[in-house]
């Protein structure tokens, strides 16, 4: 067995922002902001016994699902997991919507019957997320299946967990991704832990993307902290994808601010891996590249500051003044041969 490790990633060379135009790197930070803000509110209203239910947060994560969504076209469509806010967002699902569905109100993005382990919105491509680990990977795949099928030129990107990878039913979906040359990406979200297990516990090589040359796939692990770093891989991988090359498999090195859930303090984690892991926080990291830009002004970044914290707030208004879903609601959309 592997020795418990910090396995802090080599941080590439910050890349110059010069060849990227202003309002996507606008876009990266906003959206990444509107993720970190939404998930401090509903952690706040959770712990306040405002909200109901249970949520995993993904406060440390936001380059990775940030970068990858804005490399994708508007009609591609991606699959959640459980930790799936900041996924949601990323993609475009409404911050109000969002916030109603994790108080269970009928405005919700799925009707306020999904709650937070279920969130997304297939008006922006976001397929309602998966609570079942590895389960999206197979639908991934499937959707991808549909795509090629009907020439749409669209592409599946499935986010999934490290923990994911050691399940049958991803080693499935690859392998069938691979042999039908499918347009999918496959992109893991490294956090190091499966809930309190480290992954060098469960796991005998150092990464998973080590596993995508199994099934005949190009395969790359990277600084999942970087928005840029991630954008360029998935725009990679996706444009392959379109073009019929089959899929990829990509894994984020990142790490979350907080336990699996909210009832983990995540005192299994040494304070050390912690302390380091914190450092490499990807908000004011790309916060500061944005501020070294000429393009951009300290008034500027606080105003896209301003902008979202204006967001949530609204999008707290809109859930706590809607509606609960009506009872015959229940009703809707079950199916049954």
């Amino acid at each position: 067995m592997q020795t418990l490790s910090i396995r802090l990633p080599d941080i590439p060379d910050v890349a110059p922002l010069g060849a990227y135009d202003e309002d996507l790197l606008a876009e990266i930070y906003r959206r990444m902001v509107l993720i970190r803000q939404f998930e401090l509110k509903v952690n706040e209203l959770f712990l306040g016994g405002i909200m109901p239910g249970t949520i995993h947060l993904s406060l440390g994560q936001e380059a990775s699902v940030v970068g990858a969504c804005l490399a994708l076209e508007a009609d591609d469509v991606i699959t959640l997991t459980h930790r799936g806010h900041g996924q949601a967002l990323a993609k475009g699902v409404r911050a109000d919507a969002l916030m109603a569905e994790l108080f269970g109100k009928g405005t919700g993005c799925c009707r306020g019957k999904g709650g937070s382990l279920h969130v997304g919105d297939m008006s922006v491509g976001a397929l309602p997320a998966i609570a079942i680990v590895g389960a999206s990977s197979p639908i991934a795949a499937g959707m991808a299946f549909a795509f090629k099928r009907g020439k749409t030129g669209q592409v599946a990107l499935n986010f999934f967990g490290e923990g994911t990878a050691n399940k049958g039913d991803w080693h499935e979906a690859l392998n069938l991704a691979a042999i039908w040359k499918l347009p999918v990406v496959f992109l893991c979200e490294n956090n190091l832990y499966g809930v309190s297990t480290h992954i060098t516990e469960v796991m005998a090589i150092d990464y998973v993307a080590e596993r995508a040359s199994a099934y005949g796939m190009p395969g790359g692990t990277i600084y999942g902290n970087d928005p840029i770093v991630v954008y360029e891989a998935v725009r990679t991988a996706a444009e392959r994808a379109r073009a019929g090359e089959g899929p990829a498999l990509i894994e984020c090195l990142t790490y979350r601010r907080g336990g699996h859930k909210r009832d983990d303090p995540g005192t299994y984690r040494p304070q050390e891996e912690v302390e380091a892991w914190f450092k490499t926080d990807p908000l004011p990291a790309f916060r500061e590249r944005l501020l070294q830009d000429a393009r951009f002004s300290v008034s500027e970044i606080e105003a896209l500051d301003t902008a979202v914290a204006t967001t949530i707030d609204a999008a707290v208004r809109f859930a706590l003044a809607s509606e609960s879903p009506a009872v015959a609601s229940a009703l809707e959309h079950v199916y049954a041969d």
